[in-house]
């Protein structure tokens, strides 16, 4: 049974969005400080902003590559907002692949998130190496990277599948928006209005 904190709210964009467990739920559901501020899972955006916005995506999802621009955009706009993608790598191993190079890039995460989120559609383990090469990034040197750091890198794709499932979301995007969740893509005018509604609570 849903508790105050938990029930369902309505965006005027008609977004459904559902507050974040408080923390007396730990024993169920993952905290705030592990949702938004896993220190292993690079920071785009003001790093000290005064909202975060956690997007668990993946890069064969057409929805998350559709929005990826705008919200990159919104991002800088407001500069006091952090961001924070959450690989969820749901389909399959190319994802697995491309998530696993890009979050073992280091310096050059950002560079190969957004080559990754500029392709049209599915991607075999080829095309992600074709696109990070697009982006002046070596796929075989990043895999090398990922070898080194394959405990940090699978650690964060284990929490974040693990998070995903203890909040039962059942699919690409997912956007959390300081304690609110958005399920499924919304548009930019929501993004605003999401972010206002987290500064104000």
């Amino acid at each position: 049974m849903m508790n105050r904190r938990q029930m369902l709210t309505t965006t005027a964009a008609g977004t459904a969005a559902m507050l974040l467990p408080s923390l007396s739920h730990a024993q169920a559901y993952p905290s705030v400080q592990e949702v938004l501020f896993d220190s292993e899972i690079p920071v785009l955006g003001n790093v000290v902003g005064d909202v975060t916005i956690a997007e668990y995506f993946d890069y064969q999802c057409p929805y998350c590559k559709r929005g990826h621009d705008d919200l990159l955009d919104l991002v800088r706009e407001d500069g006091k907002v952090r961001l924070v993608m959450k690989d969820w790598p749901i389909f399959g191993g190319a994802s697995v692949y491309a998530a696993s190079l890009v979050l073992a890039a280091g310096d050059d995460y950002e560079a190969g998130l957004n080559a990754l989120m500029a392709t049209p559609g599915r991607l075999s383990r080829d095309e992600v190496d074709e696109a990070l090469a697009d982006a002046g990034l070596d796929a075989t040197a990043l895999y090398g990277r990922f070898e080194k750091d394959r405990p940090r890198v699978d650690g964060i794709l284990s929490r974040n599948t693990a998070q995903a499932r203890a909040f039962g979301f059942s699919g690409t995007p997912v956007y959390i928006v300081g304690t609110k969740i958005y399920r499924g893509a919304i548009d930019r005018a929501a993004m605003i209005e999401a972010i206002a509604t987290a500064r104000e609570s």
